[in-house]
């Protein structure tokens, strides 16, 4: 697994790639902003976190907004991390606001664990799921509706997340 290493850095793993390429350029730029803040002078590290923040706040909307579309419940679990993701670096960007510039740099590094395990479990599936409606995701269209599934998604959609783990 790659991760961030006592240099402060996330090296891009073509393991991320998901065969979406809306995704993969989200996720590489993720990975280039959370790397900036990894590398940011403390004059500049809240700047970054910010623009951290936002990216990571319109990557998960639209991810979101993605899973509504094709058949997810509102509340399934891979929405779900994103809340709690966003929430803590909300409370990251907080705390920097009050001089505390450790918290967000510390959440920085531990975004470099979360996010090949995120990618690699939670977006792959939903990328296989997309892959399997014929999702476009530049338009919002599905291809094979009949593939939508008959009852909501309250899982992330892949064997690491089952339904019946969530009810």
């Amino acid at each position: 697994m790659t991760q961030a290493t006592m240099n402060d850095s996330m090296q891009w793993s073509d393991d991320y790639l998901l065969n979406n390429s809306t995704m993969d350029d989200t996720h590489r730029e993720f990975v280039d902003l959370l790397n900036a803040v990894l590398a940011a002078p403390e004059h500049e590290l809240l700047r970054h976190w910010e623009a951290l923040v936002d990216h990571t706040q319109e990557h998960f909307d639209r991810e979101d907004r993605w899973m509504l579309r094709t058949g997810f419940t509102a509340d399934n679990c891979h929405a779900s991390q994103h809340a709690i993701i966003l929430k803590i670096m909300r409370e990251g960007t907080q705390r920097g606001r009050s001089g505390e510039l450790h918290v967000p740099r510390q959440m920085a590094r531990e975004l470099t664990v979360w996010f090949p395990q995120h990618a690699q479990a939670m977006d792959a599936a939903l990328a296989m799921h997309l892959h399997e409606l014929g999702f476009d995701p530049a338009t919002g269209s599905i291809a094979r509706p009949q593939a939508l599934p008959m009852q909501a998604i309250e899982g992330c959609g892949g064997a690491t997340c089952t339904d019946s783990e969530h009810k």
